[in-house]
């Protein structure tokens, strides 16, 4: 299994993914696969057809779940001692928010109140507007399955004396989100994409019914991975699974991002 893993890394754009996450998303491969179960163990060549087969298979899995929202690894290490708006300044996400993160986090806490612990799942490079917040937690975790990106945050917070903790975390192992510490405000930026894999939403429901926050905010984009602007950029899903589940919601809009502001009743 190590070895397997190994090569299904040895692409670029991958090779910053914690070993615990591929070795998971591995395991439910194979479950839905029997046949390369079965070839797994038995006596295999690593040079055989069928090994290269589940390699690329692997390999289209992760990159659904993670290519395509993620810098490269050596470009988040060559980030070690530039400055906060830098490294925010080096990711298209981030980037597009550095104009209203203030506003944003304002008109946020205005809703939710003063948030004395954030969980920020997926967080990517978001921890680095930790300047921005108009009023300091006591404690900001920050989960992602990037091991470089979450190393770069563990020591910004230790760096500038930040209370917060950084984890390589698989936020879809849904028990051990419930564990995770009681907090009133936890992010959920530009996620759902991700987690549904376009297979309905039943995903992203699980995972606000567990997640041990009041308030969860959850971002779409606004425009299409070509930069054509969507036309229409609302959710209504999320709007009617608020609903039905008797949750509020608030909408907080910029032209590049909308912001669900969900209240866990």
């Amino acid at each position: 299994m190590s070895r397997l893993i190994d090569d299904i890394k040895m692409k670029k754009e991958l090779n910053d993914i914690s070993d615990k996450f591929v070795r998971d998303e591995l395991r439910n491969y194979l479950k839905r696969n029997h046949k390369a179960k079965k070839f797994l163990a038995t006596d295999y060549s690593t040079r055989s057809a069928y090994y290269k087969k589940i390699i690329k298979d692997m390999r289209t899995q992760l990159r659904r779940s993670y290519g395509l929202f993620r810098r490269k690894g050596k470009a988040v290490k060559k980030l070690s001692h530039a400055s906060a708006k830098d490294i925010l300044l080096s990711h298209p996400s981030t980037r597009e928010r550095m104009p209203f993160y203030e506003e944003l986090y304002d008109k946020i806490f205005k809703i939710t109140g003063k948030p004395e612990i954030i969980l920020d799942f997926g967080c990517g490079l978001n921890p680095f507007s930790y300047e921005y917040l108009p009023k300091k937690p006591s404690w900001y975790y920050a989960y992602d399955i990037a091991v470089d990106e979450i190393k770069l945050i563990g020591d910004f917070f230790r760096r500038s004396r930040i209370k917060g903790r950084s984890y390589t975390f698989n936020i879809l192992q849904l028990n051990k989100v419930k564990k995770l510490p009681e907090s009133d405000v936890a992010f959920l930026f530009k996620m759902t994409d991700v987690l549904d894999r376009g297979k309905g939403h039943k995903t992203t429901e699980e995972l606000l019914k567990v997640i041990p926050a009041k308030f969860v905010i959850v971002s779409f984009p606004t425009f299409t991975m070509s930069g054509r602007k969507m036309n229409f950029p609302r959710r209504k899903w999320i709007e009617l699974l608020c609903d039905r589940l008797k949750w509020n919601y608030e909408l907080v809009e910029f032209p590049n991002e909308l912001f669900y502001v969900i209240e866990k009743s």
